[in-house]
């Protein structure tokens, strides 16, 4: 008799472990660049210097951790809402081997200056060719897993994962286009404005989708099950879906305004940011709402706590990026830290923590385990990011506001009230608050490592038997 299928875990373990290991490395970057803004005498190398180690930070947090918290909850929530093992198992673990290659690269190449010197796409040639290739890899195993499915239905969360991956895909062979000159340099297939535009297209949908749509899958998955309550509206979130990723595509001239490029093209990219507002809120308002008749669960459930308190930022961010976009608040925020309070209201308090709270409920079923090691170390992890998050982001809007004004006044003969080192003079007790925050948030790492390992150490890997097309996912 031939033994039961198993749902193919061991890609999963491996991606939620490194999206552990790796959110550490890249948020301990974040800590060390945010305390050379506070003691520049701490750029001690080139190698290790603002400019080198800014990059490595954006890529290590987005790619690295953000990454492998995508590539684990997609490859669990696909094949446990499919009813089938993942297609292509080798090509899953091509996928696993060559991200944390792409990511070794990448912390080789970025601090030596190896670097094409776009936003969130500074990576040479070579390895944009090995992303592509695990990426595609990526999509095969996905798809092929949906195509495969014993179940009629595609369940959302797996709707936006695969709105994320087919996006990320057009948005990375677009923008990385170049013409190489050596092994570890090239230019890009594009010049002046049209350069920005389209390296602003990528950005923003990088935000848009590897940052929230992939994100908003996990949300679909995992607080309906961690709640053990259906979504609030099947019906409003694939209204979201749609809603979402047609208005996304739209917003990237807001990184813009004020510049070179046409007029109307900012315009658009400023109406669009505000109609995303609606389909934000509306997903916010759809996860949130899924407590409906649980909300007592939030008082001793610290995973469901980290779940829903990723989507209040969810909804703060999402109010916050269009407000930002208008054109006459952008003149006071444009290239202040209220930018940089912005980005990480969103990729600490809602790209993070929904990450952490997913990983921490993939964990003990990965591992054989009924629930984490410590529930009270998962608490004290919640209650120190959030404090963490709120430092973070309340001194950065604080400072990014002050520095707009110090910038725009003027006395009365029109001379200009401040010069720049004032402005930066008067930031630096906020970059050391900042620096806090950031602290604080790594602590909250290093506690869910020590919880994660403990939880492995007293457990064993396996892989959970295919459920019948009938049974409940």
């Amino acid at each position: 008799m031939q033994s039961q299928a198993t749902y193919n875990y061991k890609v999963v373990r491996q991606f939620a472990v490194m999206t552990v290991i790796w959110g550490i490395v890249g948020m301990l970057v974040g800590v060390i660049i945010a305390a050379q803004l506070v003691w520049p005498e701490l750029n001690v190398h080139e190698w290790l210097s603002y400019g080198r180690l800014r990059p490595l930070h954006t890529n290590a947090v987005i790619f690295a951790f953000g990454g492998c918290a995508l590539f684990a909850t997609s490859y669990f929530a696909v094949q446990r809402t499919s009813h089938a093992p993942l297609f292509a198992p080798a090509l899953a673990a091509f996928t696993f081997w060559g991200w944390q290659l792409v990511i070794v690269l990448a912390a080789v190449s970025l601090p030596l200056g190896i670097t094409s010197g776009k936003e969130y796409a500074e990576l040479e040639w070579p390895i944009d060719i090995l992303i592509t290739l695990v990426w595609v890899s990526y999509a095969v195993v996905f798809f092929g897993t949906i195509v495969k499915r014993t179940v009629s239905h595609i369940y959302v969360a797996n709707w936006f994962f695969g709105g994320f991956i087919l996006t990320v895909a057009v948005l990375h062979l677009v923008n990385s286009a170049a013409v190489p000159v050596t092994l570890f340099k090239s230019y890009s297939a594009y010049a002046g404005v049209q350069d920005a535009m389209v390296q602003w297209w990528y950005g923003h949908n990088a935000v848009g989708f590897f940052l929230t749509a992939g994100f908003l899958g996990m949300m679909y998955y995992f607080v309906p099950k961690q709640a053990g309550r259906p979504v609030y509206s099947y019906r409003l979130s694939v209204v979201h879906f749609w809603a979402l990723i047609f208005t996304y595509m739209w917003a990237g001239p807001h990184h813009l305004h004020y510049t070179a490029l046409p007029d109307w093209t900012q315009s658009v990219g400023m109406i669009f940011s505000l109609i995303l507002l609606a389909p934000s809120w509306g997903g916010m308002i759809n996860g949130i709402m899924t407590l409906s008749g649980a909300w007592h669960k939030l008082r001793d459930d610290p995973i469901l706590k980290f779940m829903i308190t990723s989507l209040s930022f969810y909804g703060m961010s999402t109010f916050e990026g269009p407000m930002m976009s208008i054109k006459t608040v952008n003149a006071l925020s444009h290239y202040t830290d209220w930018t940089v309070g912005h980005v990480h209201s969103g990729a600490l308090g809602w790209v993070a923590m929904i990450s952490i709270g997913s990983i921490y409920y993939l964990l003990p079923r990965l591992f054989g385990k009924p629930e984490m090691h410590s529930k009270k170390l998962i608490e004290v992890h919640f209650w120190i990011a959030t404090i963490g998050v709120v430092l973070y982001i309340a001194s950065m809007w604080i400072a990014g506001v002050m520095q707009g004004l110090m910038w725009r006044a003027t006395n009365v003969d029109g001379t200009l009230t401040y010069s720049f080192v004032e402005s930066v003079k008067a930031t630096y007790p906020f970059w050391t608050i900042r620096l806090l925050g950031g602290l604080l948030f790594l602590s909250g790492m290093l506690i869910m490592a020590y919880n994660m390992f403990l939880t492995m150490a007293g457990g064993k890997a396996v892989d959970a038997p295919v459920l019948a097309p009938a049974a409940a996912h």
